[in-house]
């Protein structure tokens, strides 16, 4: 959109948040205007029903009981095994009930954010399910002013309380991997975390401070190294580990890519694991049953996560309200190979 309003060409359809800063006003007055609302000043009201004309804006089509025809699948990464497992829930709802499901990536970047949405308009989706990542609130407030509703997998922070959340039980999975390595005689536990900004590592750490504090172990806080999720900073963290003066006995990494990373780090330095250092991992992703040794993991059922976030949000199209605005599926401990008592002398 040029500065007179003319619409740049190849970008579709223009949307609410637009024709909101080209016309001067607030989005909420945008939507007054579109939904013939009286509450708006004379001169704003032709101004804003100019550029709408203009622009050829429509507003959605929006009758009760509408069967969904798209589900928008949004991500803020699409590199993990994580994110497949979540797309193949999803999917299987969604071609179950006769829906597509489009999936996209914005890394977290606000240009990208804004392209995704002018093309969910483009495209007039009827869901969207948005995964451990925080939508703009200016975005956000577009999608309820267009009647799409949103769910929302592992939230990055706190959920707002309007809208429905899936998640999985993060801190009852860091404490039982914790105790699980507690109860084969470990007391030097260390712990590669995820990103502090999200919802699910901030509950793993807990959960680990949980277990330890619970069997009378002091927390060491040298033996917490941060991590993101991928396997290159389970390495690094576990090198860190390493490097100290009396390195832990047993490591609790919360993604499995880190728990991989971790292992290949032990693996270079000529330590064995589980003989020299136990490992446990968060996920349960499909590769590791497979992994040398087979790892020990917190399951979390990402694909069943999917499948209620889809479900939920077919639900939403049909002016039904979900069970519960905030849901967490259980998470359960899986002892493989790759975790044994502490070595001996």
């Amino acid at each position: 959109m040029t500065a007179d309003g003319a619409a740049s060409g190849g970008r579709g359809r223009v949307t609410i948040t637009e024709i909101a800063r080209h016309a001067g006003v607030s989005v909420p007055t945008v939507s007054r205007v579109v939904n013939g609302r009286s509450d708006v000043a004379p001169g704003t009201r032709a101004r804003v029903e100019d550029l709408l004309r203009r622009h050829g804006y429509r507003r959605r089509a929006a009758s009760p009981g509408r069967r969904a025809a798209l589900i928008d699948l949004v991500f803020n990464d699409l590199d993990s095994p994580w994110a497949v497992e979540i797309i193949r829930g999803v999917e299987e709802v969604g071609h179950a009930a006769g829906v597509g499901t489009v999936v996209s990536a914005i890394h977290g970047r606000s240009g990208d954010a804004r392209e995704w949405m002018r093309n969910l308009r483009a495209r007039a989706s009827d869901g969207v399910v948005l995964v451990t990542s925080a939508l703009d609130p200016v975005l956000h407030e577009e999608l309820r002013i267009l009647g799409v509703p949103l769910v929302v997998v592992d939230p990055a922070g706190s959920p707002s309380l309007d809208v429905p959340t899936v998640g999985a039980a993060n801190w009852a999975g860091g404490l039982a991997a914790t105790q699980h390595l507690l109860a084969l005689g470990h007391r030097r536990i260390g712990l590669i975390a995820g990103p502090p900004r999200l919802l699910c590592s901030r509950a793993r750490l807990d959960g680990y401070r949980a277990a330890l504090e619970g069997a009378g172990v002091t927390v060491d806080e040298r033996l917490i190294v941060p991590g993101d999720f991928r396997a290159e900073s389970g390495c690094a963290g576990c090198e860190t580990l390493l490097d100290l003066a009396d390195p832990p006995t047993a490591l609790f990494a919360a993604s499995d890519q880190m728990a991989l990373g971790a292992i290949e780090a032990l693996r270079r330095r000529g330590r064995r694991v589980p003989q020299d250092m136990s490992v446990v991992g968060f996920d349960d992703l499909p590769e590791v049953r497979w992994s040398s040794p087979p790892l020990t993991t917190v399951r979390q059922p990402l694909a069943d996560m999917g499948k209620l976030a889809a479900r939920t949000v077919l639900r939403l199209t049909r002016d039904e309200q979900p069970d519960a605005p905030r849901v967490e599926l259980g998470t359960e401990l899986v002892i493989r190979s790759s975790t044994a008592p502490p070595p001996t002398g």
